[in-house]
């Protein structure tokens, strides 16, 4: 007598193996919403290149980092990123680096130096458009760019979150610079 395929399947594979996909001869794994976990990372932005940094944060948003990286989900994790007025700029793109806006209206192209920005109300804005200009730019880019926190201070209100603290200037030498 003939087995079916379920019946082949039961007897091949117990219970207990952890279930990764539905067919166990399928090679590639594509994650589903109960499969991502979520964590919380607590970077320290102090003496760190912008670049490199914002490079680091749009793979760790994107869940790059992670062996069930898919594509069209959203498996990256929370990250929070903390005295972001501390960053440095290599080179002199502290001085020449532009950021250009349009108001709209007709003849309505603004711009603004970084170091006006830095020096400014709100620095953490540097970072955070480094790390936006990293990200795909559809609907997914989006919704992980939104679980990216950005503040200027040592100061967050993220604490309960328990946050991992990830230490980024030991990861590489050139991620540090000193002034």
């Amino acid at each position: 007598m003939h087995c079916g395929l379920a019946e082949r399947r039961a007897s091949r594979f117990s219970d207990k193996l952890v279930h990764l996909t539905e067919d166990p001869r399928m090679k590639t794994f594509s994650a589903t919403p109960k499969d991502i976990e979520k964590g919380w990372i607590l970077i320290d932005a102090d003496g760190l290149v912008v670049g490199r940094l914002a490079a680091l944060i749009a793979t760790r948003l994107r869940g790059k980092h992670k062996p069930i990286f898919t594509p069209h989900m959203d498996c990256g994790d929370h990250v929070v990123v903390v005295n972001a007025d501390k960053i440095v700029l290599t080179g002199n793109k502290r001085n020449d680096k532009t950021y250009y806006w349009h108001t709209g209206y007709p003849g309505g192209i603004r711009s603004r130096k970084a170091h006006q920005i830095l020096d400014g109300k709100h620095p953490e804005r540097v970072l955070h458009k480094a790390v936006a200009r990293m990200m795909p730019g559809g609907p997914l880019g989006r919704r992980q760019l939104s679980n990216l926190r950005v503040y200027a201070g040592a100061e967050h209100p993220h604490q309960a979150q328990e946050p991992k603290s990830l230490d980024v200037a030991a990861l590489n030498s050139k991620n540090k610079r000193s002034a």
